[in-house]
């Protein structure tokens, strides 16, 4: 029999790293058509639809760790939230494969934002049966001859990489540990769950503070024609990759940092 809650949570997972994937197109789209304001319009309402999306996760995953608790069926609640970890590995990559189109959707999406500037329109656009042709002939697959043998970019070090991976993979497991944690300490599941908050806002800060400049910085040198278009794009594959294998270390940190908060949560 097919597990509909747990199939659920898997697609909402995966919709929401996809959709956080796709967003990084949105920046090589301005630097394509030189409208860096609008692009960056364009990421945050993609990374502000992600994060609102994830609020929706924490009640289903809640709802299945309680029903798991009173079935006395939680010894297969930890593969579960390993499946979840996957799902947003799987979509990520997804995502990943799916930057040249989504750049080139979004580049359509503001030359016509520009004319009839109006989001509500452009929404309606999305799925119109024009919109689903330039789909259609936005469809590419990725190529890797622009990485240059995994040369390093110019702008990004290993250190941004390394802290977009940490903070990708603290924002994958925050939630997932921290109601995991609740089924480790059931008495206090509740203060658990609540301190997912201290860990994805230090990943959330770690994001906008250390890794989101550097690539403003990068955005507007490619702009200027300091940094060409294909380094530019190439620093986007790594910040990219790096993205996802901060999903792939979340399983690797699900289990020490669900006993970690269930630990706080029984000490606070």
């Amino acid at each position: 029999m097919i597990d509909l809650p747990l199939v659920t949570i898997l697609l909402l997972t995966g919709f929401i790293n996809l959709i956080g994937a796709l967003a990084y197109a949105a920046r090589i789209a301005g630097v394509r058509t030189r409208r860096i304001a609008m692009s960056f319009a364009l990421f945050n309402i993609l990374v502000l639809f992600s994060r609102t999306s994830n609020s929706f996760l924490g009640p289903f995953l809640a709802k299945r760790i309680e029903t798991r608790l009173h079935d006395g069926s939680g010894a297969s609640l930890f593969v579960d939230m390993q499946l979840v970890l996957a799902a947003a590995s799987v979509a990520t990559l997804i995502g990943i494969l799916l930057v040249p189109t989504g750049q080139r959707m979004f580049a359509a999406a503001i030359g016509w934002y520009q004319t009839n500037r109006s989001t509500t329109k452009l929404a309606v656009k999305a799925v119109s049966p024009s919109g689903l042709r330039t789909l259609g002939r936005s469809l590419t697959l990725p190529s890797l001859a622009h990485l240059k043998g995994w040369k390093m970019p110019r702008g990004i070090s290993w250190g941004v990489l390394i802290a977009n991976c940490l903070a990708q993979s603290l924002l994958a497991v925050g939630v997932v540990a921290s109601l995991y944690a609740g089924y480790l300490a059931p008495d206090f599941r509740v203060t658990a769950s609540q301190l997912s908050a201290l860990i994805n806002g230090f990943a959330t800060i770690l994001l906008f503070a250390f890794i989101d400049p550097q690539l403003s910085v990068m955005t507007d040198d490619a702009v200027e024609g300091k940094v060409d278009e294909a380094e530019f794009r190439r620093a986007i594959t790594f910040i990219s990759l790096s993205r996802l294998a901060g999903t792939i270390l979340a399983q690797a940190l699900l289990l020490p940092a669900a006993m970690l908060i269930a630990w706080v949560a029984v000490h606070v």
